[in-house]
């Protein structure tokens, strides 16, 4: 690509990763969000990287709220794209054996990546609900700080699978010193 001054929500086409969004502009490097394969660092004159340039686009400068639109419908976009979180090691390749009590019935087997990226899901959505009932204008602080504290409760009951985590810094916390529940 010849250009090398691209902005921040410039949309492109790389012939390797697919369509993308620029999220970070550095030095000699675009942080480009694709839709398929994460956030990646490319290189400002990377030959495979096009702009996409939208067809009947006016050279007027946008205004904040035409920025702030595109940025809204870029967040809802990419709002059920979850972070990358890394399975323990001893636990790559694994599963999870289900056995019912009933002997006639034949026991369950489920990947164990399959399991944790549930997990991870359950973990991030609990984290949207989070920054919902925080950013509600029609909550009182008394119904944020209730909800916030059930759903502290609800993280503190996810604890047992901090195991398949291989980062603690992911690791589901609860009410620290406290015994509810």
């Amino acid at each position: 690509m010849e250009q090398a001054t691209l902005g921040i929500g410039t949309r492109l086409q790389h012939t390797q990763f697919g369509p993308g969004v620029i999220v970070g502009v550095r030095f000699a490097t675009y942080l480009i969000s694709f839709l398929n394969h994460g956030v990646k660092e490319i290189d400002k004159t990377d030959a495979k990287l096009d702009e996409i340039i939208p067809e009947n686009v006016t050279a007027e400068i946008e205004t904040h709220s035409e920025v702030e639109r595109s940025l809204l419908k870029i967040l809802r976009l990419w709002g059920g794209i979850t972070e990358n979180v890394p399975l323990a090691d001893k636990w790559l390749g694994g599963t999870i054996s289900i056995q019912p009590a009933d002997k006639s019935l034949k026991p369950k087997e489920i990947p164990i990546a399959d399991f944790f990226h549930k997990v991870v899901m359950l973990r991030d959505r609990l984290r949207v609900l989070e920054q919902n009932i925080n950013s509600n204008k029609k909550l009182s602080d008394e119904d944020k700080v209730n909800l916030q504290q059930y759903i502290t409760r609800c993280y503190g009951s996810l604890t047992t699978f901090n195991v398949l985590f291989k980062n603690k810094e992911h690791w589901f916390v609860g009410e620290k010193g406290g015994k509810e529940d």
